[in-house]
């Protein structure tokens, strides 16, 4: 498949793993020049060797910093000032009970799951109007319409990413720029694997045992009824 992607630049926000390192391969398949992104130099250097294996020859390279906070997006744009492909991928999640999310649990994970694309949005959306052609896309989840109450605060934030992806929408009518929000229902990631592994310890049963009960009571509106393999994720969702 050819989804005409040679020659452009495109950054992949909490792209070590997971969600985002599988839309990072995808671009680079595709002839993208792909900057992935992680919060320490190991994982980022891991994730580019394995990264190498899937694309071979591709251009591809690593940005270390937590773009939770805003010294890291200026760093980033300071780096890379322009791109056509903005994939706003970083978030994080904690099963926490409503009463016990403090006023720092809140901050942290709206910094983290909203503020980093604002910021970068802020920066390279009016670059790619300008231009006529760009891509922006938050990886938002199913948890933005269906809030978990388990994590609360992480529905919050996911809705957030959905209102603000439209807000940036409707300022590219009539351009060759577009934004969008996806949302994923539960994905196997790395973290989701270990917390379901963890659980599963923590109970004395296995993994599987876990995942069927998550489905059967937290998310008894799943069709699939399983998590999603990220190898199935695709490139087209920034076309």
């Amino acid at each position: 498949m050819d989804l005409q992607l040679k020659g452009k630049q495109a950054i992949v926000t909490g792209s070590t793993a997971g969600i985002g390192f599988a839309i990072a391969s995808g671009l680079a398949q595709e002839g993208a020049a792909v900057v992935i992104n992680g919060r320490t130099a190991e994982r980022v250097e891991k994730a580019l060797g394995e990264l190498l294996q899937h694309a071979p020859g591709s251009q591809v390279s690593g940005f270390v910093g937590d773009l939770a906070t805003p010294e890291a997006a200026a760093k980033l744009i300071s780096e890379h000032p322009d791109i056509d492909i903005l994939v706003n991928n970083l978030g994080i999640y904690e099963p926490t009970p409503f009463p016990g999310i403090g006023d720092d649990d809140w901050e942290r994970i709206w910094q983290t799951n909203v503020m980093s694309g604002v910021r970068l949005s802020r920066h390279y959306l009016p670059r790619m109007i300008a231009a006529n052609w760009g891509r922006t896309l938050f990886i938002s989840s199913e948890s933005a319409i269906n809030i978990p109450t388990e994590m609360i605060h992480y529905g919050v934030t996911k809705t957030a990413q959905v209102a603000l992806a439209r807000g940036l929408a409707q300022m590219t009518a009539g351009t060759g720029v577009t934004v969008n929000s996806v949302l994923a229902g539960p994905t196997k990631s790395e973290g989701v694997t270990e917390f379901v592994a963890a659980m599963a310890r923590q109970r004395g049963v296995d993994a599987a045992t876990v995942e069927s009960e998550f489905f059967k009571h937290a998310r008894p509106s799943s069709l699939l009824k399983r998590l999603s393999s990220r190898r199935r994720l695709r490139t087209w969702w920034c076309i």
